[in-house]
């Protein structure tokens, strides 16, 4: 079998998003302050964007910053993988 060259950075972020992502079900209560009228456009998006509820909205924009953060990490580690900086790997075991 040959060797295969396998970017373990992006690797390991991909890792990281799924075990967040099983996390989730495990809920926890935060309460936040806002200032009213940024609280008046949270419920206003609410309402117009057809989210169940207030909760449901800060989850969405947590998950679309986790994909934000996710995406620049990616291009980071595939910058450095084009660069010939990835990991060359001889089995799967060299993974850890």
């Amino acid at each position: 079998m040959s060797p295969v060259q396998v970017d373990t950075r992006a690797y390991a972020c991909t890792m990281e998003c799924i075990t967040k992502y099983y996390n989730y079900a495990m809920r926890n209560v935060i309460n936040i302050s806002l200032p009213k009228a940024l609280a008046d456009d949270v419920r206003r998006t609410v309402r117009s964007d057809r989210f169940a509820s207030v909760s449901e909205y800060f989850r969405y924009l947590i998950r679309e910053e986790e994909r934000r953060t996710l995406a620049r990490e990616l291009n980071a580690a595939r910058k450095q993988f084009a660069k010939g900086k990835g990991k060359v790997l001889r089995s799967l075991r060299d993974l850890r």
